[in-house]
């Protein structure tokens, strides 16, 4: 027994457990500093995308008196819609500001005077609401209309009001009209709800994420009506009900092969068989949807066929012994045991599909919407495909809104997976 502690305590023994123990340490150093790591980075990353982004969130916008005078609006009096619709509003927002401010009279300065408000913004709002309300001609309003996105950058912060003129965007004499307008309280931030209504615009001060948020709205249930079905049956008969063969081998090596997949052959695949083959129409969510349904359905089956395999055999087995067929056993045994696992891999795998970009720009889901999609036939967009569109416009201003919608989809795939977390704790059952 002696010897036996003696060679445990040798020279030689104690020098390899140091050994062991600093590699152990350094191994345990090593993690640390790669969690570490791991963290900084995400946190920079947050923080430069929040730190850009939250200034879309709020935009400046002018009090202007406006007078919807008839003899330019409908000089015959007929309140026929597409003559309100036709008719000059330009001139409607040009004269309240040359009467705001009266001592303006060169046509440079006017020009100028007249950039300081969204020069598309003011009279779409004007020609909106008279076309709602045609009994509007007439009247005078005091209406709230969109500044440029140079003067609302300037307010922000993010232009240079010292450097020299040549080298900005907005001039001395518009910085003294946007000061004496805001020091009288007639230009104001608010919160910018144009920014999740608006469909995508030429103008920055403009444009905002609805229709791309409806189109992916419209993408994901497609999605969800190809992948979720499908994937769900065939990774039970994959499970319960497939014949051992090589064929069922090579099928389900092919299913986990598809998932490691790179996205963009999904798209590929969908411009050659959707729209090429079968000749369906470009951008539209139904497109999208099934491209994308293909991308979720390794994924769901995958998730599914874990579901139930973890289901103990004994579920199934008590079911058989008191008489029930196999189908019985399946369905209505072992299968809503496997559902919260289910629900918790199919609602990660839309939530996927949700961020994907390169597919869907394969197949050209790149539409410039006017107008909100009423349709999964009609062309559309979504969120990730207009935040890619957003990126490549250098105006400082179409950086703060790629950032914000980035923040908007980072926060939408956040509450989807703490949704199927909470699902999957909420109802799964511990064996």
């Amino acid at each position: 027994m002696s010897s036996e502690s003696s060679i445990h305590a040798s020279e030689y023994a104690l020098k390899r457990l140091k050994k062991r123990h600093a590699k152990e340490r350094r191994f345990k150093a090593l993690g640390i500093a790669a969690i570490t790591m791991a963290v900084i980075s995400l946190l920079w990353l947050l923080i430069s995308v929040a730190g850009t982004g939250y200034k879309a969130f709020y935009q400046h916008s002018m009090t202007l008196d406006v007078e919807l005078t008839e003899s330019v609006l409908d000089p015959q009096n007929l309140r026929d819609p597409d003559v309100l619709r036709q008719a000059n509003y330009r001139k409607i927002v040009q004269t309240a500001l040359y009467k705001r401010f009266p001592a303006v009279s060169d046509r440079k300065a006017k020009r100028e005077l007249f950039d300081v408000i969204s020069s598309s913004g003011a009279p779409n709002h004007i020609r909106q609401m008279v076309y709602n309300n045609p009994s509007l001609v007439g009247q005078s309003l005091t209406i709230k209309v969109p500044t440029s996105d140079d003067v609302d950058q300037l307010l922000k912060g993010n232009i240079d009001r010292n450097l020299d003129q040549s080298r900005r965007k907005v001039s001395d004499q518009q910085i003294a009209w946007v000061d004496d307008l805001v020091e009288n309280g007639e230009i104001k931030a608010g919160f910018n709800k144009s920014f999740f209504f608006n469909t995508d615009s030429r103008d920055a001060e403009l444009a905002g994420i609805g229709g791309a948020f409806m189109g992916s709205l419209m993408t994901l249930f497609m999605t969800a009506l190809l992948a979720i079905p499908i994937g769900i049956g065939a990774a039970i008969w994959l499970d319960e009900f497939a014949p051992k063969s090589r064929i069922v081998d090579f099928i389900e090596i092919n299913i986990n092969n598809l998932a490691a997949v790179p996205s963009i052959i999904f798209g590929v695949l969908g411009l050659a068989v959707f729209i090429n083959f079968f000749g369906m129409p470009r951008s539209a969510p139904i497109v999208g949807g099934l491209v994308l349904g293909l991308r979720a359905l390794p994924t769901v089956i995958i998730a599914t066929r874990a579901s139930l395999m973890a289901v103990p055999p004994s579920i199934r087995d008590g079911a058989l012994s008191i008489g029930a067929s196999h189908v019985q056993a399946v369905f209505h045994h072992k299968l809503p045991h496997a559902g919260p696992g289910i629900m918790t891999g199919s609602i990660i795998a839309m939530a996927q599909a949700l961020g994907e970009t390169a597919p869907l720009l394969m197949i050209g889901m790149v539409a410039f919407l006017t107008e909100l999609p009423e349709g999964v036939t009609e062309p559309a967009t979504v969120l990730p495909v207009q935040i890619y569109l957003w990126a490549g416009n250098a105006e400082r201003a179409w950086t703060e809104k790629t950032s914000a919608a980035i923040i908007v989809l980072l926060i939408v795939l956040v509450l989807i997976n703490a949704f199927a977390i909470w699902l999957r704790n909420r109802l799964e059952k511990r064996w």
